[in-house]
């Protein structure tokens, strides 16, 4: 566990504010005295609060989220680098561009343009080109490599933001509270803590004391990684965790019903896939049509059948050309 002792402190020069002519009213309350016109910060009050912003970040790391360190002056740009690397978070040392977070969908289009160029440098592309256009290629892919090298994995927003100098970062603290993502920031004795949600008093010039800030949020963030609990999955796409972090029993029975492809059970007492309307319609058109005829037993009547009917004339005249009077044999066959 990162542990962060007050004589590391001492020898980072963590407790050298700014000249006492820079003083912030509102940083009153941390600064022990003065010596030789420059304000001595009271580390007393820097442990603790010192400690409570990595218990923040290393609880935020143990659920996963990200947190970009932010430090763009000469004396940061290296340890913050190097911090971030190493804990594998994003990071921006060289420039802040408006917008970076307010304005993110722009920012992953810059994002995009840049994975293009490198893939256009490694695929020969530009060799092809003439060397006017392909200078000016390069040089557009080192502007974006200097601006959106660092937070080019970053696919979301960040959970939040750890920065060194707040009144340099002005503009991505502003960013920040605005969509109300938490800050994690050293402030020295010329600024105002109220913009901080977890602010420390201490020297942010230094480049010991840089490093000893960056590092100790790197560790956090390697620790709240390695702390968070990781269950086995049995086939199961989700697992649900208790407060210990231990993977609760399932309440769902053993044998599962089979799922359709709709992604309806189709055991008895789930609901089933009810047929359109138009594929009713088209099993009906495709059924033979009943016969009438053939389901009934008695014969259909002469109408039905299409057999002649006798003509009754024609019986008369047969019955009279009989010399005996009686029906011809010829009539009794009609």
């Amino acid at each position: 566990m990162t542990d962060v002792t007050m004589r590391a402190m001492l020898e980072a020069g963590v407790h050298f504010g700014h000249q006492t002519r820079f003083r912030n009213p509102k940083m009153s309350p941390y600064i022990f005295g003065e010596r030789n016109k420059i304000h001595i910060i009271n580390l007393e009050k820097t442990l603790p609060m010192f400690r409570s912003a990595l218990d923040f970040v290393r609880r935020l790391a143990n659920d996963g989220g990200v947190v970009v360190f932010v430090g763009t002056k000469r004396a940061a740009r290296d340890p913050i680098a190097q911090a971030a690397l190493r804990c594998d978070m994003p990071y921006v040392n060289q420039r802040w561009l408006g917008g970076t977070l307010t304005n993110f969908r722009t920012l992953r289009q810059s994002v995009r343009r840049l994975a293009d160029l490198r893939t256009m440098a490694e695929d020969g592309t530009l060799e092809r080109l003439s060397k006017r256009e392909s200078s000016k290629i390069k040089r557009e892919m080192d502007k974006l490599e200097r601006a959106l090298g660092g937070i080019q994995k970053m696919e979301n927003l960040p959970d939040a933001l750890f920065v060194i100098d707040v009144g340099k970062e002005s503009i991505a603290v502003r960013e920040a509270n605005r969509l109300h993502i938490p800050v994690v920031a050293v402030v020295d004795t010329n600024y105002s803590p109220e913009p901080i949600q977890y602010m420390f008093p201490g020297n942010d010039d230094a480049i010991s004391a840089i490093g000893l800030y960056a590092n100790a949020v790197a560790d956090a963030v390697v620790e709240g990684r390695a702390a968070a609990p990781v269950a086995e999955v049995n086939g199961e796409e989700f697992v649900e965790l208790d407060g210990s972090g231990a993977p609760m029993a399932s309440a769902e029975p053993a044998n599962r019903p089979a799922r359709s492809r709709k992604g309806r059970s189709t055991s008895t007492g789930r609901a089933t896939r009810v047929a359109a309307p138009t594929e009713v319609a088209l099993a009906k058109a495709s059924d033979p049509l009943p016969n009438p005829a053939a389901d009934s037993e008695t014969p259909p009547p002469a109408e039905q059948t299409g057999a002649p009917k006798p003509d009754p004339v024609k019986r008369r005249r047969r019955r009279a050309m009989s010399p005996s009077g009686g029906e011809s044999p010829e009539s009794t066959h009609d």
